[in-house]
């Protein structure tokens, strides 16, 4: 998981998944999409996308086309919807604690 989640730190990458959300796209089109950044700089994006598996590549002849991985992405939203749930409420669970603290101080 630590993996997909640095690989969506940065922000090109969380583009070029967008891009490829809905649709598969040959990467030169992703690079095509990006006009200050080298297309060498786009292949390494695409590279520690596909190392933390959230794009599938295969090829046609020489190209090689891209797509999200939704099941990836899929174990991803779950672990943040359970990181944000536990913090929520271990959050409570201290608010609740403090409140009875004060009552108890206070009498």
């Amino acid at each position: 998981m630590d993996t997909a989640l640095k690989a969506l730190a940065e922000p090109r990458r969380r583009e070029i998944l967008k891009l490829v959300w809905s649709e598969e796209r040959a990467a030169a089109e992703i690079a095509a999409s990006f006009s200050d950044v080298t297309r060498s700089a786009i292949s390494q994006h695409l590279g520690v996308l596909r190392e933390a598996e959230l794009v599938l590549e295969r090829r046609d002849g020489v190209r090689r086309i891209y797509k999200a991985n939704h099941k990836q992405m899929e174990r991803v939203r779950h672990f943040l919807e359970e990181y944000w749930t536990e913090s929520l409420d271990r959050l409570r669970d201290l608010a609740e604690t403090a409140e009875r603290e004060k009552e108890n101080t206070n009498g």
